[in-house]
């Protein structure tokens, strides 16, 4: 009985493996990771039928630009690279997918710099509050040689990034108090992303960190179980109901980034890889746009917010140091990034 049982257990975990790959690596056809790779292209090139997640809704703006993008890249490659963009967190979260493209379940992804930091620390860079001074250091960064160092960082876990995409700055919001210097945090309980550097920032000014998942912040502020949370201002799309104050202290600009697997960009020809990273710079640049107006349009519906404007940068900034100081003594590796960041401005 027992080895029947050991028996029944390893078979239902094979069934749930094979399940998991074929849900993310697409039809059975496709070989694992790559699509399918079938020679009927211009010039013998390889057909590449590959899978994008993310997730974020259908009406996101995520979602309509990378539908775009996949389209755009379907007609220059004459039909041989198709993505077909699976929304929604199907495909599970951004760390299920980054995992799911490391095992060949999935070949790209969607997901915030934030998470890479938990495959190469040095992304931790783009998490440092107040590590960009504004939009346009942040622009020219990302846009730089700085961000293409940063793509390669994770070839050997199996991906590369490609491109990035706008996510605004991130600044307080609070049910019941107006945020305009580190003081006013004191006392408040914050809800921030299962970051350490977020649980950092929040103790360096003086709140606490309250980590929960961003489908809880609603009923949280509700019921008072947290006095705000940190985004960007989309986020009063879903909470401006519980929200009387959106605070711009603006202390962090951390930028989404589209993902590849390292084995599906190797079998790619140049010319298929020209198409797909001139399209992506086409994408992130018109996303710039898409996505101020996507911010214009939040605002404007969230009339009952009160948009706190006068606040003393400066001190955020100056109360945020200690953070500098402890990358610059135990991470080296993410203060050299910090520091070549910093230098671009």
């Amino acid at each position: 009985m027992k080895n029947l049982k050991k028996f029944m257990a390893g078979m239902l975990t094979l069934v749930m493996c094979l399940a998991m790959l074929t849900s993310c690596g697409g039809d059975s056809g496709q070989s694992s990771g790559g699509g399918d790779q079938s020679s009927g292209g211009d010039g013998g090139e390889k057909t590449f039928n590959l899978k994008l997640a993310h997730g974020l809704a259908e009406d996101h703006a995520v979602h309509i630009a990378m539908t775009a993008w996949a389209d755009s890249i379907k007609e220059q490659s004459n039909g041989t690279i198709n993505i077909e963009i699976v929304p929604n967190g199907t495909l599970g979260s951004e760390t299920d997918c980054l995992n799911a493209i490391t095992m060949g379940a999935l070949e790209m992804t969607k997901v915030s710099a934030s998470v890479l930091g938990n495959f190469k620390p040095e992304w931790n860079v783009a998490s440092v509050p107040y590590v960009f001074n504004d939009k346009d250091h942040f622009y020219k960064v990302m846009d730089g040689e700085i961000a293409q160092d940063l793509y390669k960082l994770t070839e050997d876990n199996g991906f590369i990034g490609l491109t990035w995409l706008e996510s605004g700055a991130r600044s307080f919001y609070t049910a019941k108090t107006p945020i305009r210097t580190p003081a006013d945090l004191n006392g408040l309980k914050i809800r921030t992303m299962d970051s350490q550097m977020a649980i950092d920032m929040m103790s360096a000014l003086g709140g606490s960190a309250q980590v929960m998942g961003y489908s809880d912040i609603y009923s949280g502020m509700q019921t008072g179980v947290i006095d705000g949370a940190e985004n960007n201002v989309t986020a009063l799309r879903d909470h401006k109901d519980v929200t009387q104050y959106y605070c711009f202290d603006e202390h962090t600009r951390i930028p989404d980034i589209v993902v590849i697997s390292t084995k599906v960009w190797n079998e790619m020809s140049d010319s298929q890889k020209q198409i797909m990273q001139d399209t992506a710079v086409e994408m992130t640049n018109n996303y710039k746009t898409a996505w101020k107006e996507f911010e214009d349009e939040v605002l404007a519906t969230a009339d009952n917010v009160e948009l706190i404007r006068d606040v003393d940068i400066a001190a955020f900034q100056a109360a945020c140091q200690p953070i500098y100081d402890s990358l610059k003594n135990g991470d080296p590796a993410v203060y050299a990034y910090v520091e070549r960041i910093q230098g671009a401005a």
